[in-house]
């Protein structure tokens, strides 16, 4: 039975820790009473922390009786995604080959989290080195949708986006190197950002360096806002590191969008959405205009699909760091991985730095196209929700592994920063995400309008009402 924290608000869960009305200790033993209940279900967990959150959470509990000065994130339970790592936890990326591996120290996203005074309970289910958009690895298993438990929650952060709309926690940290934020927040009804490339620094360093973002999940859009802010700026371990400051995207929740100019896109110029996924994202963007913002359609973002561009340099980049497993252990791995590594790791010189070159090109056209919006609206993906087993939906059974996603890595290739946010409930009784791209460190602009579209919804239109 769902209990009132499952679904509160970080923001109010801190307001009311604030107050002394909420406990810590309380809190953080109900998140993992929820993660161990939800476990069986929803498999959204690759490791809980109870001894270790559970004592961070009396740490919380005994600064705040003391009077002491509180973190933005005092008190508050949170998940960190298993392409993430957590000092002295296991760290396997999903996979088999790194079961037992354990990270030698947080990652800044996490120990910048702790600083803030969040309690880290687990860390969540990934699909094998977050190659797949769906939610299951051969380490794992299934992860599946609390909308639906037929359906995937999403990937490759999957976990975070089953326990966050189930009710675990109120916000969590998952990663982007194509989509790996928006497209489970799409699925699941939640929010996420992936910010400018670098503005949330990326250590120890991955298996895809120039595409890689960590970012928040939540429910809402501010609580999303209140825990990057929590963890963006600059950090020397990250070699690709943003010296400057972070615009206070909090604030952003609150802004009118009256005079933004807005450029909608329902295909980019080349995907292949439903039908019912445009004009539902469609209706979200058209309350732009009654608030005074300029709407203009825009269907040709792109003259073509980038998806070679983006496919040559993260499977690449994965091919590269599992080179060893994929000659000696191959049955190790999922085989829909595999198969997509292979054929990466045989490029030539030549065609790779031609599409590395074709990249920066792409750059510079979108730097060109922000000179005149302030953000781009898009769906998240073409579909509202896919069975969970699949890897590419029957509909789109002609594109890969990933370049059935249309939308969201041509702004990892960009170094853009996006969010997905709830747009609307698709009659199969599925979220349907809206992704929102701004220029090049403005997230402010981006979650400005991402907090927009919420605020023009029903309250609980993205609930999933799991029990």
């Amino acid at each position: 039975m769902a209990h009132e924290f499952d679904y509160m608000s970080a923001s109010e869960l801190r307001l009311r820790i604030g107050r002394k009305d909420i406990s810590p200790v309380e809190l953080t033993r109900r998140s993992l009473e929820r993660a161990e209940a939800v476990q069986a279900d929803l498999n959204p967990f690759f490791v809980l922390f109870h001894d270790e959150a559970l004592a961070a959470a009396q740490v919380a509990e005994d600064a705040l009786m003391s009077g002491a000065a509180l973190g933005a994130l005092h008190g508050l339970p949170m998940s960190v995604k298993d392409l993430i790592a957590v000092g002295d936890a296991p760290f396997a990326f999903g996979s088999k080959v790194m079961a037992d591996n354990i990270a030698d120290a947080d990652a800044p996203a996490v120990e910048r989290a702790r600083a803030a005074g969040a309690i880290v309970i687990g860390k969540t289910t990934t699909s094998e080195f977050g190659c797949k958009p769906v939610g299951d690895s051969p380490l794992t298993g299934i992860t599946r949708n609390p909308w639906n438990r037929d359906k995937t929650p999403g990937g490759s952060s999957a976990g975070a986006g089953a326990s966050i709309a189930a009710g675990v926690t109120p916000f969590g940290l998952g990663t982007d190197g194509g989509g790996s934020i928006r497209i489970p927040c799409s699925l699941t009804g939640l929010a996420g950002i992936k910010g400018s490339f670098a503005r949330v620094p990326v250590w120890p360093t991955t298996a895809t360096p120039t595409l890689a973002h960590v970012g928040p999940m939540a429910r809402n859009m501010r609580d999303a806002a209140l825990l990057f802010s929590a963890i963006a700026g600059y950090d020397a371990r990250d070699p690709f590191g943003i010296a400057g400051d972070v615009p206070d995207v909090v604030a952003a929740c609150d802004q009118s969008v009256e005079g933004m100019r807005i450029a909608w896109s329902p295909t980019l110029g080349y995907a292949r959405p439903d039908p019912e996924v445009v004009e539902i994202v469609e209706a979200a963007v058209r309350k732009f205009e009654d608030a005074g913002a300029h709407v203009e359609q825009v269907d040709d973002v792109f003259d073509e699909d980038p998806a070679d561009l983006w496919s040559a340099e993260f499977y690449a980049g994965v091919g590269i760091k599992l080179r060893a497993v994929l000659e000696n252990q191959r049955d190790m791995l999922d085989p829909a991985v595999a198969d997509i590594l292979e054929p990466a790791l045989g490029q030539e010189m030549r065609d790779y730095y031609t599409k590395v070159f074709e990249r920066y090109v792409l750059r510079d056209r979108m730097a060109a196209m922000f000179e005149k919006y302030d953000a781009l609206i898009s769906p998240v993906l073409p579909v509202s929700s896919v069975d969970v087993g699949v890897n590419v939906p029957e509909s789109h059974g002609d594109r890969n592994l990933v370049s059935w996603v249309y939308y969201t890595y041509p702004f990892n290739l960009t170094g853009q920063p996006a969010a997905s946010v709830c747009a609307g409930i698709a009659s199969d009784g599925m979220p349907v995400g809206l992704q929102v791209v701004g220029r090049y460190l403005d997230e402010a602009s981006v979650v400005r309008a991402a907090a927009f579209v919420e605020r023009m919804q029903p309250p609980g239109y993205n609930l999933s009402g799991y029990e």
